[in-house]
C-alpha cells in the first residue's frame, strides 16, 4: 500500500468540521485533485453510503466508486475502487491543540494498485504524494472560510 496522509488546523470548530467533511461530495470543493465528487445515496451520510469520484492523477481522469466504511463522531472511513486501485480514505478530526475552539483534521489516504500496474507500485509514491499538499491547502482553505471572517475587537 502507499500511504499519503497529512493533518491541517482549522479555526472551524470540531463539529462542524466533521459536519461538512462526512459528506463526502464535498471532497469537490477542496480537493483539486478530485474535482467530481457525487453522492449515490439518500439522506445523511451513514455506513453503506456510495459516491462516484473522478480523480486527476498523472494527466488522467479515473473513476472510482466509494462506500462508506465506517462513521463514528470525528472518524469516517470510505472504500475506493476502479479497475487499477482500492483506495482507503479516512478522515480524523478532533478539538484542536493550537486554536482554541478550532479542530485538527488529519486525512489519510491509503492506495494499492491492482493488475500488473501493482508490479510498478514500490516506484509509484511520489506520484501520489505530489496530490497531498493541494488537498491539505485546499481542505484548510476551504474549512477557514466555513467558519466566517475573523471576530472583530
Amino acid at each position: 500500500m502507499i500511504t499519503v496522509s497529512g493533518s491541517i488546523s482549522t479555526v472551524l470548530p470540531p463539529e462542524q468540521a466533521f459536519a461538512f467533511l462526512s459528506e463526502f461530495e464535498n471532497t469537490s470543493t477542496w480537493d483539486p485533485g478530485t474535482p467530481v465528487v457525487e453522492k449515490r445515496s439518500d439522506g445523511p451520510a451513514a455506513i453503506g453510503h456510495r459516491y462516484h469520484a473522478e480523480a486527476d492523477f498523472r494527466g488522467k481522469r479515473q473513476s472510482i466508486e466509494y462506500q462508506i466504511r465506517e462513521l463514528r463522531p470525528g472518524h469516517i472511513q470510505l472504500r475506493g475502487e476502479n479497475k487499477t486501485v482500492i483506495a482507503f480514505d479516512s478522515v480524523d478530526v478532533a478539538p484542536s491543540t493550537s486554536l482554541p475552539g478550532g479542530s485538527d483534521v488529519t486525512y489519510t489516504a491509503e492506495f494499492g494498485i491492482k493488475g500488473f500496474l501493482k508490479l510498478a507500485q514500490p516506484f509509484m509514491g511520489p506520484a501520489f504524494m505530489s496530490l497531498r499538499d493541494p488537498a491539505l491547502n485546499g481542505l484548510k482553505a476551504k474549512l477557514d472560510s466555513l467558519a466566517g471572517p475573523p471576530a472583530q475587537n
